[in-house]
């Protein structure tokens, strides 16, 4: 090769029109230009300037020499919500991390996890060449992994107390000390020159109701609203605060904006509305897996780990898998040959695609019979079954009649002579014919519909749980089902096929694809169809997860959960979520003065057990209530929340709105720009906490703590101001139960302190040393090799004699993990959902939608997108005048919580918008052009990228980009400006496109019309170009 490097450099930035590379790898093309190449000599011939090895083993004896300046910490990741546990490594001296790998003994970031008695030393022998371990068991991280370490010296990152001293959103600030940080939080005053803000002393009050003629609405302490982030073994902490000290009803994560659909069409499912509990795959002996609004190798959790488990499958052979997606992603593959399938589908109609499956299997008798007969745990005992259904039970279809839409209770039969609101159900028994205490019987008919004598005398008509379904499934023929989803008969009923052909070795998988406005149906029918094949709680089926030990819970050795003095918090929650409609006072006065309590002034669910993103057009509009302070806690609804910024900006910017607005975020953001005062916070691996995984068989808790110094600002005692230290000191200063020094109490009855984070999270770790099997203590030369020699006086000082080398046992590992031997029992799961799978839901059947007063379905059904309502999208935004529908698409490199990460943007630097060839054809346009899309709530202009692999009719937009803030917008604090990044702002925010529901009065968003999740998917739109 006669090219030189820098002219092959030159020419690979234009061949094509690559502006990308030009831009994204400038400043690797600089570098590539120098080093060797210019005449700089390398430190080691081989390896350059990479730092020297953490230790070497050698490969014949397996003899590990450690690098005496590096130590090898085992803790958690934060490069997404996926947690896999990491090796972080880290220079002693410069308490600088210099790079991130697997943890040998997590499930996430290995094939087979090491058992967890394995010494230390022979964790990092096993990852060597010795005996060629390295090889077979490689334990890895992602690159969102290595790269996200960046965040941590990002020159944006807040360190110190920011106070603005402008208008909202001015981008103005006053860096403060922590002390006038907290006593203005606290105390409130006229903090602004702007008058009076009420402090949280003031805002604390447990008595006074808001409104007294809405008593039902709570006390005065639910103004203040707290919305956090995802389970990232922090969450718990910030509960304890919000909940159960200052007593507001109004704390939230992000589940609402994330994949609430998913959850609560798996609560439906499981019957457990409250907990809302999830399945999935197991991946690792699956046969056939059915992924539906979700794509394993660019979405889903965990992330990494069922990325590795796909492609281990499908290259062995002994796995096939669709992936039904109006985009080609990089789940599937021509190197996986007949093992992998897309399935292109119109947005927002899965749910057509699987009644129409789920009517194929019902009519061709495909279902698990054995299972779906069993109406017991016993009696699914005998036939060999590890879970079992409501299939048989019958359900009362008598119109206008009081128990229309519930179970038909044995007591209404005088089958059962106990309390009545615990009676159990009725079923037709299978072998008598006979109806039956729903306990008592062995296998139950799954078809019955017929007539019953209650004990009253009088008749109803009764139907199975499984005829509803199937009356459900009838409702459109096969031919239907295929227009509305744009999917052949033939591969539907190919699919149908397929997946009943495993026996309980075939799984549907689904996430935030569904997140449409009807996305809880489609996720319930989706889901459904493992009930179908009884493949709950089986080998190569479905789980509901392995669970953790008890760390932040009422453990062994603590009660971290339960405190002297904790409050219940009481009354109705801003999202309008879990109280019913109709008890409400509004609603009892409709109905006194005669008038028709439907519609509600915007809608109840009641279903759902928090809806984040009705948190502030609620509070904007005031219904039900106006808040008076709102605390975010790594939280950013004006960018998560399709349509939300457009609606609350303005509102937001006006103090007289909302008072008081303080974040606890290491970085400014679209939501807390407008914030009074930025809180900094501890990042990735300057935190503590304790989590636990998605998609684990076994128990898992993983471990975060402190590996390196915290880089933010530290109060007068010395501590690192953070999340927990704000609440800690917040909650001292106004007299909080659970905080300060009678805050925790020991199993053995005495009370702790709680005054530094530390005094809760290594209690948390002797609580799961302590739990079941007790751990050894750790050996010194592990707290040496893995860092936790730095948390040595802390464990003595917090813990005692006989915890403390328990817990950093623990901590010198990453967490506690159960073997992966203990996962299976034969042909079932160890760890079971021993609950019954709910064909029909009695709630959500007896539940009514507050905007038009009808009942809800029961069962799985086809809904078209919807208002709030019930009436469909499409009447107001037809497809003659909006004929595309946009959706949101994953990077397997980029999100949101990558933003501004230099290593990972500079190969992929932004997104573009997704248009199949023939669409872009009709108005002339090829890739890299610019496009304009437009939709009923905002405008986006963006370079086109267009493929084949794509439906017709469909723009995909990649989510992570178009930021405002985290870097992208300069602000000033004190006498500093910040420098913003061409990258931080790059590309284009599908949620820019959100709308208003056109339905509803004031501020609102578009959402799932029985449970409230944000709509993101499927939004009606026009393009042009631009």
């Amino acid at each position: 090769m006669t090219t030189s490097r820098r002219n092959f450099l030159k020419g690979a930035a234009v061949a094509g029109g690559l502006t990308t590379f030009g831009f994204g790898y400038s400043h690797t093309a600089q570098q590539l230009l120098r080093g060797a190449w210019a005449g700089d000599k390398p430190a080691h011939p081989i390896s350059g300037k990479a730092p020297s090895p953490e230790f070497t083993v050698d490969p014949e004896t397996g003899e590990l020499k450690a690098n005496p300046d590096q130590y090898m910490a085992y803790t958690m990741c934060e490069g997404c919500t996926t947690m896999c546990g990491v090796r972080v490594r880290i220079d002693k001296k410069e308490n600088q991390i210099l790079r991130v790998t697997g943890n040998p003994y997590h499930m996430l970031s290995i094939d087979e996890h090491i058992p967890y008695s394995t010494p230390v030393k022979e964790s990092f022998v096993s990852l060597s060449r010795f005996r060629e371990q390295g090889l077979t068991g490689r334990s890895t991280a992602c690159g969102r992994g290595n790269a996200v370490l960046s965040k941590i010296t990002d020159p944006n990152r807040v360190r110190v107390p920011l106070k603005r001293i402008g208008p909202r959103g001015s981008g103005q600030w006053a860096p403060i000390s922590p002390e006038q940080l907290l006593q203005e939080v606290v105390e409130g005053g006229d903090l602004f020159g702007e008058g009076h803000v009420d402090g949280l002393r003031a805002i604390r009050d447990l008595q006074t109701p808001i409104d007294p003629e809405n008593p039902e609405f709570g006390p005065r302490a639910n103004q203040l609203a707290v919305m956090s982030w995802f389970k990232n073994g922090r969450l718990g902490f910030a509960a304890r605060f919000a909940k159960q000290s200052f007593g507001t009803v109004n704390f939230t994560g992000h589940s609402a904006y994330c994949g609430m659909s998913m959850r609560a069409g798996y609560a439906a499912l499981l019957g457990n509305w409250k907990q809302q509990p999830h399945l999935k795959p197991d991946f690792a002996n699956a046969e056939f897996l059915l992924f539906i609004g979700t794509a394993p190798g660019n979405a889903g959790k965990p992330f990494k780990r069922q990325g590795q488990q796909i492609a281990k499958a499908r290259s062995s052979g002994n796995t096939k898998y669709v992936v039904v997606d109006p985009v080609l992603n990089n789940s599937d593959s021509m190197a996986a040959g007949e093992n992998s399938r897309w399935v292109p589908i119109k947005p927002n109609t899965d749910g057509a695609l699987v009644m129409g499956m789920i009517r194929w299997i019902l009519e061709n008798q495909r279902y698990d019979e054995t299972f779906l007969r069993q109406p017991n745990a016993d009696a699914a005992k005998a036939a060999g079954e590890v879970s079992w259904s409501n299939a048989s039970h019958l359900v009362v279809v008598e119109s206008d009649h009081p128990l229309e839409g519930q179970f038909l209770r044995a007591s209404d039969l005088q089958l059962f002579s106990g309390d009545a609101a615990k009676s159990p159900f009725v079923v037709i028994d299978q072998q008598s014919g006979k109806p039956v205490n729903q306990q008592e019987s062995g296998p139950a008919e799954l078809f019955y519909q017929g007539r019953l004598t209650l004990a009253d005398g009088s008749k109803v008509k009764v139907k199975t749980s499984l005829s509803l379904l199937r009356e459900e499934a009838e409702k459109q023929t096969l031919e239907e089902y295929a227009a509305d989803c744009g999917v052949p008969v033939s591969t539907i009923e190919e699919l149908a096929r397929e997946f009943t052909a495993h026996g309980k070795r075939s799984a549907a998988d689904c996430h935030g694809g569904t997140m449409g406005s009807n996305g809880f149906y489609t996720a319930y029918a989706i889901v459904m169809l493992n009930a179908l094949v009884g493949n709950i709680n089986a080998k190569g089926g479905t789980s509901a997860g392995g669970g953790h030990f008890r760390e932040i819970a009422p453990g062994p050795r603590y009660n971290l959960k339960k405190f002297p003095g904790m409050v219940k918090a009481r009354g109705v929650g801003l999202g309008r979520q879990g109280f019913p409609y109709e008890k409400s006072s509004e609603y009892k006065r409709k109905v006194a003065a005669g008038q028709n309590p439907y519609p509600a002034r915007a809608p109840w669910y009641s279903l759902s057990s928090a809806v984040a993103s009705e948190f502030l057009t609620s509070a904007i509009n005031g219904y039900p209530y106006p808040l008076k302070a709102l605390i975010l806690w790594s939280s950013n609804p004006l960018y998560g929340v399709a349509g939300l910024r457009q609606q609350v900006q303005t509102k937001l910017a006006d103090p007289a709105t909302l008072p008081l607005i303080v974040s606890i975020d290491p970085f400014i953001n679209e939501t807390n720009t407008y914030a009074d005062y930025i809180v900094p916070d501890s990042v990735l691996y300057e935190s503590w906490g304790w989590s636990s995984v998605w998609s684990n068989l076994t128990k898992v808790s993983t471990a975060r703590w402190p590996v390196i110094e915290p880089a933010q600002v530290k109060d007068q005692n010395g501590t690192p101001v953070c999340m927990e230290w704000f609440f800690i000191e917040v909650g001292k200063r106004l007299g909080l139960p659970g905080f300060g020094n009678n805050a925790i109490q020991a199993a053995s009855g005495e009370i702790h302190p709680l005054n530094r984070p530390e005094d809760f999270y290594l209690r948390a770790a002797a609580n799961a040393a302590f739990d079941g099997s007790i751990v050894p203590d750790a050996e010194m030369e592990e707290l040496e090799l893995t860092g936790v020699e730095r948390l040595m006086d802390d464990l003595k000082s917090v813990l005692k004699a006989d915890e403390w080398k328990k817990a950093a046992y623990l901590y010198a590992r990453g967490g506690r993990f159960e073997d992966l031997s203990r996962a299976y029992q034969g042909d079932a799961l160890a760890r079971r959902y021993n609950h019954t799978v709910q064909i029909y839901d009695e709630k959500l059947a007896t539940t009514r939608n507050s905007m038009s007063g009808k009942r809800y379905i029961g069962t799985p059904t086809w809904i078209k997108p919807s208002l709030a309502d019930g009436t469909t999208l499409e009447s107001q935004f037809p497809a003659s005048a909006w004929p595309y529908k946009v959706i949101s698409t994953k990077s397997p490199y980029m999100s949101s919580h990558t933003t501004g990460i230099q290593k990972l943007q500079q190969f992929h630097p932004s997104n573009a918008i997704l248009m199949h060839t023939d669409d872009a054809a009709k108005i002339g346009i090829e890739s890299g052009d610019k496009i304009r899309v437009i939709t009923p709530g905002g405008i986006i202009k963006g370079p086109a990228l267009v493929r084949d692999g794509i439906r017709p009719g469909v723009l995909g937009i990649e989510h992570g980009f178009g930021h405002r803030e985290l870097g992208a917008r300069r602000h000033r604090i004190g006498d500093q400006f910040t420098q913003p990044s061409t990258l931080a702002g790059m590309g284009v925010n599908i949620n820019d496109l959100g709308f208003a529901d056109p339905l509803r009065e004031g501020a609102s968003v578009l959402a799932d019309w029985v449970v409230g999740s944000a709509a993101r998917q499927g939004l009606p739109a026009r393009v042009e170009p631009a």
